[in-house]
């Protein structure tokens, strides 16, 4: 069973200065607490119990807020000394990672996806990678996935403005062998560097789940998370 996760939460938060200063973007205030509070509660009711945390900007304002358990979730920290980029800081993270298969998340985009529904279709796929995709409309914030019936990914494009389309909701499960494909830098984005060049090599699938999604990256959704995180009761 999928018992660990990994989250992202070294973000500077740049683009959300503005309205939150001197925090790392996942410790935003949202209705009083931590944006990655409602993350790790949404891992609790996911059946997580083990967590790494990649932290990097004040880090120890993560550390501090959190220590070494929450809820029913032992804490790990993988701290990076200098930003890794999202593949690097994956990759550290998975060098302490127990488990063969881990979920990911970004610690700055909640999509509220049912993790054992997505891994009962990873492991019927045999997949090396699943990512999480959210359908959406009318938007050129993010680019897009492209699957095929049998739910294998053949392809990333760009941002631009589209009617509809799948994009990369930041959620994956994926096998740690996975790493013998990483680059072998230590500074790489996990989107542009890997997933981007190793279709084919590695069997990335893609499942869409029309669930509840936002990025807190700009202070639009950041103010729409203040509205809209009442309806999570985790």
């Amino acid at each position: 069973m999928l018992d660990t996760a990994i989250i992202l939460a070294g973000g500077f938060g740049t683009r959300l200065q503005s309205v939150v200063k001197d925090l790392p973007k996942p410790m935003a205030p949202v209705n009083g607490k931590p944006f990655l509070e409602y993350v790790l509660k949404y891992c609790a009711s996911n059946g997580i119990t083990k967590c790494i945390l990649s932290v990097g900007y004040k880090a120890e304002t993560v550390q501090n807020y959190f220590g070494d358990k929450f809820l029913n979730i032992d804490l790990k920290y993988c701290v990076e000394e200098k930003p890794l980029g999202t593949g690097g800081a994956i990759k550290a993270s998975m060098k302490i990672a127990d488990s063969e298969e881990v979920l990911i998340l970004n610690g700055d985009t909640f999509f509220d996806v049912p993790v054992f529904e997505m891994y009962l279709l990873h492991k019927k796929n045999n997949s090396d990678l699943s990512i999480a995709l959210k359908p959406m409309k009318n938007f050129d914030r993010y680019g897009i996935v492209i699957i095929e019936k049998d739910f294998f990914i053949s392809g990333f494009e760009e941002k631009s403005f589209r009617t509809e389309g799948n994009i990369n909701g930041g959620v994956y499960i994926a096998n740690k062998k996975i790493m013998n494909h990483f680059p072998s830098l230590e500074i790489f984005s996990f989107e542009k560097d890997f997933l981007e060049t190793k279709i084919g090599e590695v069997k990335m699938n893609g499942f869409v789940f029309d669930n509840y999604f936002i990025d807190i990256g700009i202070p639009k959704d950041y103010q729409k998370a203040q509205n809209e995180f009442i309806r999570f009761a985790y």
